[in-house]
């Protein structure tokens, strides 16, 4: 690492200069129907933030076969919300819509049938369904998602199942409003967080650079998702010229862990 903070990544990890070749190099005949589970179990794309994740979703999606259905959520505030005692809406739907947060669901939820989602919360871990659950989606019914489990216990592993609408709320103190969300607890799971994909080994990664980890061990842990760094395709900024990158670490928690 210089003294800049950077690595300098192998040039063969470079993909091109753009999202859509990224996509290529880690989704191969996405266009294709009917892909087999496998085919999604071995890739995924990593970045850093959910925003840059979720226009990657977006932007696979529309490459997906197959019809798009959007499913909109019902967005309130809490009602220990200093407005509760009100009877009419205090904010906008069109703003608490615009809310997003981590282990939340988009409140315009687009999908296609036959994408792969990922599961945002413990349902019933005894059937296989848990928080990072991957699934493909089979159908969308009025009220449930029937999907099929590809991850996980080899018990539960091409199990359908029906994924209902949940009311959910965000952890995260730091946002505007207490918010509650009633949609369906899943996530397209095309591309997913670095943060995320801890614990999870893939055979192909794609990952996203163009803004760089702010954490420390972060590019470590996108880095080491991959069973072989020759199956690992970067992006970089659009105007940057070598493979260098920001790599935080906290030196002085070494010491005590070495």
């Amino acid at each position: 690492m210089d003294n800049d903070g950077k690595i300098s990544l192998p040039e063969n990890m470079r993909c091109g200069a753009d999202v859509d070749s990224l996509i290529q190099s880690t989704y191969p005949g996405v266009h294709i129907p009917n892909q087999p589970d496998q085919y999604y179990l071995d890739r995924t794309i990593l970045s850093g933030t959910n925003d840059d994740v979720d226009k990657i979703n977006a932007a696979i999606l529309q490459k997906f076969p197959g019809e798009e259905t959007v499913l909109m959520s019902a967005d309130s505030v809490s009602h220990d919300d200093e407005a509760s005692h009100l009877n009419f809406q205090p904010y906008p739907m069109e703003f608490l819509n615009s809310i997003t947060a981590s282990g939340l669901p988009l409140a315009k939820l687009a999908l296609k049938p036959g994408c792969p989602l990922m599961l945002l919360r413990n349902l019933d871990p005894s059937k296989g369904l848990c928080n990072g659950t991957r699934l493909i989606l089979v159908n969308i019914r009025p009220c449930v998602l029937e999907c099929r489990i590809i991850t996980g216990d080899e018990r539960f592993s091409g199990k359908h199942v029906l994924i209902p609408r949940l009311v959910l709320e965000p952890s995260n103190d730091l946002l505007p409003v207490k918010l509650r969300r009633r949609q369906f607890p899943v996530r397209l799971a095309f591309a997913m967080t670095i943060n995320k994909s801890q614990g999870q080994s893939v055979k192909n990664v794609g990952l996203d650079l163009r803004s760089s980890v702010f954490s420390h061990g972060q590019l470590y842990v996108a880095l080491s998702r991959c069973t072989s760094g020759n199956r690992i395709k970067v992006l970089f900024p659009e105007t940057q010229n070598d493979t260098r990158t920001h790599n935080v670490v906290y030196n002085e928690i070494l010491p005590g862990v070495l």
